[in-house]
């Protein structure tokens, strides 16, 4: 009777394991972005800009109260893109500043519901698409993110913007980076 002992302490133990895992695994909710107060220490500002005391964006206007880089307009879709960064250099493995407003053309319906960048060649290939933000809500259509830039850093290397609209289509095009 002993070779059952483990069967037997194990079945008797099942319900135990039941119960404490459906207490034991919480919902894993995404970290608030909102300006509430937080126990974490802000990041260390290492990209040109103010920050909040939370770590937050202080200053959302353009170029974050620096000078900007004009990369152009671009029609893209059924949307007009203009790209600005952060004046500074692109260094392998740092991040750069990128702000793209996107409006409809004229007689497009459909809106930006995503907007992504990059850095590097079209196919992305060692990059990272970075999904972009609305920094500043009475700046609408004013995306916003700090590019990750691949290191190496390819040859012939752009910004690329990919703009999904909320008919579910997608358009890219680019941008250089004025280096």
């Amino acid at each position: 009777m002993r070779p059952n002992l483990p069967l037997i302490a194990a079945l008797s133990l099942a319900p135990l394991a039941a119960v404490s895992t459906l207490t034991g695994c919480e919902e894993k909710k995404p970290a608030a972005t909102s300006n509430t107060s937080s126990t974490t220490p802000a990041k260390a500002d290492d990209h040109g800009h103010d920050h909040g005391p939370n770590g937050e964006h202080a200053d959302s206007k353009a170029g974050h109260g620096g000078p900007v880089i004009a990369l152009g307009e671009l029609t893209i879709g059924t949307f007009s893109a203009v790209a600005t960064r952060d004046q500074g250099q692109i260094i392998a493995g740092k991040d750069a500043p990128i702000d793209v407003t996107v409006t409809p053309t004229a007689g497009a319906t459909a809106k930006a519901a995503a907007v992504r960048f990059w850095i590097g060649t079209e196919d992305a290939k060692g990059s990272v698409k970075a999904k972009a933000e609305i920094e500043n809500p009475q700046e609408p259509n004013r995306w916003h993110v700090h590019a990750e830039i691949p290191n190496p850093i390819p040859a012939g290397s752009r910004l690329w913007v990919e703009i999904e609209d909320d008919k579910g289509g997608t358009s890219v095009g680019s941008f250089e980076l004025k280096m």
